[in-house]
Order: structure tokens, then C-alpha cells, then sequence
């Protein structure tokens, strides 16, 4: 079975376990992440080190993840020469993350560098690792999965041209198309902005299905199934 779910945002790890066992999900069941493991919540960094050791999770790159590579420089050792590099641009960068509450993660991340510097060095290369977007068949239907869908989408571009913030920031409104030939999955939208009916749900149209059920906000995330598409 292949499940998808998106925006844990740093949901407690032991209640999305459950939230798994509650879905199925086994270790011959096969999970994506559509980015946005980290921020707001507290345990993004231990989501990160649960996901990066299981060889059947994959995650796919969301904005919040690009936030935190773009501060990588946080985890350098301490040296003329590193303090040097610390310049208004990376301060600025640190300033975003920051704002979009990286305090949470930030503080897991740190105590690892102290405490197990291996463990953050493996969580970083993971993280380097994690592609834009994946495209997959199950039964007879195709399906890609990106973290926000696609700004300046067209049909007949390739999925590589595209860059990395037209797929991390897109935001659909429900008359958004996308394409013919498959269902595309996607996140950090929470359904509660299409309207208040799909609060706590995910979101179907024929070309689409936005799984993002507000974990952000403190709602427990949603994990599909595209096997026989039920929603957990």
C-alpha cells in the first residue's frame, strides 16, 4: 500500500505513530511526506530523525525544510572565519525562518549538535537529499506528488523546469486545473482555505487532492491511502 501525508509541522511523533497504525500502515506499506515536517510544533526535529532512519518513508522537499537548509550555517562550528561569512543576507534568511516559527525546531536541532552531532550531520544530508516532487502509478492511476502544488502551471511543462519556489509556495483555489492524465497531491494549503466545509478534511477535485488538514494549527494531519484513496 502507498500512503501520503503532508504539513505535520511538528505534530507530537508518538500520535502521528498511532495516526499510522491507525491507517495501517506497516513496514511493507510504503509512506510520503509532502514537506513541511518542521516548525510551529514541537517535534519537527524528532519527526525529521524518525523519518530519515525508516527505508520506507520518503519525503518530499516543502518550504519550511528549505527554510531550515538555507540556514544550515547555524550548525557550523564557531570560527573567525564562519563569523566572518555571517553576513545581513544570512541574518535576513534566519530572520524568515524565524518568522515562520522555526523556534521549536531550531531548539531540537541544537540539542542534537550537542548532544549527537552524527545524528543532525544525517538529518541534514537527508534533507539534501529529498527531491521536489515524485510521480508514481498505483493501480491504474498516475499520481504526483509535490509539496503546494504548481504556480505557472502548463500541461505541457516538463515537472523539472520548474523551480523550487513554484513548487513551494503555489497556492490553488478550487477551480485550479492541473493535469488531465493525473491526480496531483499536494499540501501546505489547509483545506480550511477553500472554505470552511473542508476544515479537517482533505480536499478532492478530479485533477486534485490537497491533503493539508491544518496540523499547524493544532488539527491532527490526514494520511490518504491512494491504494483505494481513503483518508485517515
Amino acid at each position: 500500500m502507498i500512503y501520503v501525508t503532508s504539513d505535520l509541522h511538528g505534530y507530537p511523533l508518538k500520535k502521528f505513530q498511532r495516526l499510522l497504525e491507525k491507517a495501517e500502515f506497516s513496514q511493507e506499506d510504503f509512506l510520503f511526506v509532502l514537506g513541511d515536517v518542521i516548525d510551529r510544533g514541537p517535534e519537527g526535529a524528532q519527526l525529521l530523525r524518525w523519518m530519515a532512519e525508516q527505508p520506507n518513508v520518503q519525503l518530499i522537499l516543502g518550504n519550511h525544510e528549505a527554510m531550515l537548509l538555507s540556514c544550515e550555517f547555524l550548525f557550523e562550528a564557531v570560527t573567525e572565519e564562519s563569523l566572518e561569512r555571517l553576513d545581513t543576507g544570512k541574518l535576513e534568511l534566519l530572520s524568515n525562518w524565524m518568522a515562520n516559527g522555526a523556534a521549536p525546531t531550531l531548539a531540537g536541532l541544537r540539542k542534537l549538535l550537542k548532544e549527537e552531532p552524527e545524528i543532525l550531520e544525517g538529518i541534514l544530508e537527508y534533507l539534501h537529499d529529498a527531491p521536489l516532487y515524485d510521480e508514481l502509478v498505483c493501480g491504474d492511476q498516475r499520481y504526483v506528488l509535490v509539496h503546494a502544488g504548481f504556480e505557472n502551471f502548463r500541461s505541457d511543462r516538463p515537472l523539472e523546469d520548474y523551480a523550487p519556489e513554484e513548487l513551494f509556495w503555489a497556492r490553488p483555489t478550487p477551480d485550479t486545473r492541473y493535469f488531465e492524465d493525473a491526480v496531483t497531491v499536494f499540501g501546505h494549503t489547509p483545506t480550511g482555505y477553500f472554505g470552511s466545509q473542508y476544515r479537517r478534511k482533505a480536499m478532492k477535485t478530479d485533477t486534485w487532492i490537497c491533503i493539508d488538514a491544518g496540523a499547524a494549527d493544532g488539527i491532527r494531519p490526514t494520511v490518504l491511502r491512494l491504494d483505494d484513496l481513503a483518508v485517515f
